[in-house]
């Protein structure tokens, strides 16, 4: 039995020294072997999430994730690790295997120190998409680092505690916020969104002016077409085509004008 557990030992370093190897066929060999070892190349693997290099950060988390479900309360262990690296690749492997268990814990890494761990945590929520991580999400919506991200998150999500805090972004100063958020408003489909995105039809950014006009016929609000009407001659013939249809979809005719 000590020679098996012996040659089990011996068996998982070689596997772990392949995954340095050039030839990608013998790495991609290695991580398949290594996630069919379990519980004993778990601890290794979780370690080798620290690695200088990426490329073997990386693989030891498909490693990980690819043992299933049974490994997600580990990674939960490792989300709070000190070094950031195993924080990161805990939290991307909790997103690619997709399991409610770990939305409490990625909300809460949406506060890490590091933003690297922060965008990780917000991908894999995204990748989750549970409504539960909404009013974690609407916090990290002041996050410089992860506003934009988080911002396109609560648009696929569309749930309506976001609301308030979407139309605090399509009136800030980040446009990649603004695009997303005049987006979202129109999905969610909360009339609190219309007056915003109104006043978003003058926004200096086209995809604005352009998302916040689909998202008002989404909304059907009809008090949205003399605002709208400027935008038939708009700089960008994209926003004029859209707005033609928003136009038509709320009830305008031209021919009445």
């Amino acid at each position: 039995m000590a020679m098996s557990d012996e040659g089990q030992s011996e068996r998982l370093e070689q596997l772990i020294g392949a995954l340095r190897d050039d030839n990608e066929a013998l790495r991609d060999h290695a991580i398949a072997s290594l996630s069919q070892l379990g519980e004993e190349a778990i601890g290794p693997l979780i370690g080798l999430m620290a690695d200088e290099d990426v490329l073997i950060r990386e693989a030891a988390t498909v490693a990980v994730v690819r043992m299933g479900p049974s490994v997600v309360d580990r990674l939960i262990e490792a989300i709070e690790d000190g070094d950031w690296a195993i924080r990161e690749q805990a939290a991307s492997g909790l997103g690619k295997l997709k399991d409610p268990r770990g939305v409490d814990p990625l909300v809460k890494a949406l506060k890490d120190k590091d933003g690297a761990v922060r965008t990780a945590a917000v991908w894999a929520l995204e990748r989750i998409g549970d409504p539960r991580a909404v009013p974690g999400l609407v916090e990290a919506l002041t996050d410089g680092t992860v506003r934009e991200d988080v911002a396109r998150v609560l648009k696929k999500i569309g749930d309506a505690r976001a609301v308030d805090a979407l139309i605090d972004g399509l009136l800030g100063n980040n446009w990649m916020v603004r695009r997303h958020a005049a987006e979202a408003l129109g999905k969610i489909g909360d009339v609190r969104g219309i007056d915003p995105l109104i006043e978003s039809l003058r926004d200096e950014d086209w995809l604005v002016r352009r998302n916040a006009a689909e998202s008002l016929a989404r909304l059907g609000a009809k008090q949205a077409i003399d605002p709208l009407l400027p935008l038939l001659e708009d700089e960008n013939t994209m926003v004029q085509e859209t707005v033609e249809g928003v136009l038509a979809s709320l009830g305008w005719k031209q021919a009445a004008q």
